[in-house]
């Protein structure tokens, strides 16, 4: 019935000679407005919608924070812009404050060709499936003529290599968690409760060989952290020894790290195969999403890998001691990106919640940002 009325308002609006623009082309606003906290207010002002054909795409209610008897209603509508025009002018007489929300131009030609100019980024945590998957560095496609690159010449490493490729790109976030779900709901286990169910991240039993490669960088980094690690990542350090195994003949497992970040800083953690771009890398963490790998680099060089962290900044290989390569200020070290790195070098910040938080809120400024944003956030 409405529909029908709707349309002969319409149709008579068009004989009238009323532009395309202003009677039937719609466009999503959004308005607040606050009323008295009185049996019947909101009805009266939600027919005023019904009134003028503006259609209620969502609503909200809040205590209002300038005057504690009134609560705020938030409405996201869709409407042509002499009805929404109307609205608010009805509204004004009605409520006590109206605010309007939209962008100016929600009803221009233009709006169409603003939304195609942002780039994709996930909207939702389960999309960055997407993301895990655009992995720009397998390892297995490195140059074995590289100076310090001999380990690569290895068929077994390669073949090893590629069975974590096979782990991280068969995660899926929620994966094989649809049976456990409908169990937990059928006992009643509260909703918010079934938020935390995830897909375990596989679990690797790690050969000697690469037990031992890890042992030696743990060994070596562990005699440096005293003089020139920061205090947050002191703090954190012993806690991942007492609770995720970190230790000198043990290489931690992702799934325990994960955990403990969750309950820590609230953050977790994800394979993936190999390098992520810097958007979806960061992407990752406006969702507190930690991209981690799980294989350990070769044993022929264990204080040295060359895949890049940041690959795209690194203008020359790294061929002469550490020392001097700093002092170059075009150049950057080339940051390998195994599991050494990402559980000694940023997991025990990802602990700490103000890092975490600082994390997540550069995460968030790239969803959708340009490209030459997205390199400045990302270094």
């Amino acid at each position: 019935l409405n529909k029908a009325i709707a349309s002969k308002n319409e149709d008579k609006k068009g004989s009238k000679g009323s532009s395309k623009s202003d009677t039937t082309e719609s466009g999503k606003t959004a308005v607040v407005f606050s009323l008295k906290n009185e049996v019947g207010g909101l009805v009266k002002a939600l027919r005023l919608f019904q009134e003028k054909h503006v259609n209620m795409v969502h609503i909200e209610s809040r205590k209002s924070r300038r005057r504690s008897s009134e609560v705020e209603i938030f409405v996201d509508c869709e409407c042509g812009k002499t009805e929404f025009n109307e609205l608010i002018q009805l509204l004004k007489f009605q409520t006590t404050i109206v605010t309007l929300n939209p962008p100016e131009n929600i009803w221009t030609e233009e709006e169409g060709k603003e939304l195609e100019d942002v780039l994709w980024f996930p909207r939702k945590i389960s999309e960055l499936d997407r993301c895990s998957r655009r992995v720009l560095m397998y390892g297995s496609e490195l140059d074995a003529d590289h100076p310090r690159l001999q380990g690569f010449k290895d068929n077994v490493y390669r073949q090893r290599r590629k069975y974590f490729v096979d782990v991280a790109m068969g995660y899926k976030y929620g994966a094989g968690m649809q049976k456990q779900m409908r169990i937990f709901a059928a006992i009643h286990i509260p909703k918010i409760a079934l938020r935390e169910i995830h897909q375990p991240i596989p679990r690797v039993e790690y050969t000697e060989e690469e037990t031992k490669t890890w042992g030696i960088v743990f060994r070596e980094l562990s005699k440096l952290y005293p003089t020139h690690a920061c205090r947050e990542y002191l703090k954190n350090f012993p806690l991942l020894t007492k609770y995720c195994g970190y230790r000198e003949d043990n290489v931690p497992q992702l799934e325990d790290v994960s955990r403990f970040l969750k309950e820590r800083s609230g953050f977790t953690v994800r394979p993936v195969a190999g390098y992520l771009s810097p958007r979806d890398f960061l992407a990752g963490l406006a969702y507190r999403v930690f991209h981690c790998t799980q294989y350990v680099r070769h044993g022929s060089d264990p204080l040295y890998t060359p895949e890049p962290e940041y690959v795209g900044f690194c203008h020359e290989e790294r061929t002469e001691p550490v020392e001097k390569h700093l002092k170059r200020p075009d150049t950057l070290l080339w940051v390998g990106e195994d599991t050494c790195h990402e559980l000694l070098g940023h997991v025990p910040l990802l602990a700490d919640p103000k890092f975490a938080q600082f994390s997540q809120e550069i995460g968030l400024a790239s969803l959708g940002a340009s490209d030459d944003d997205v390199q400045k956030l990302a270094t």
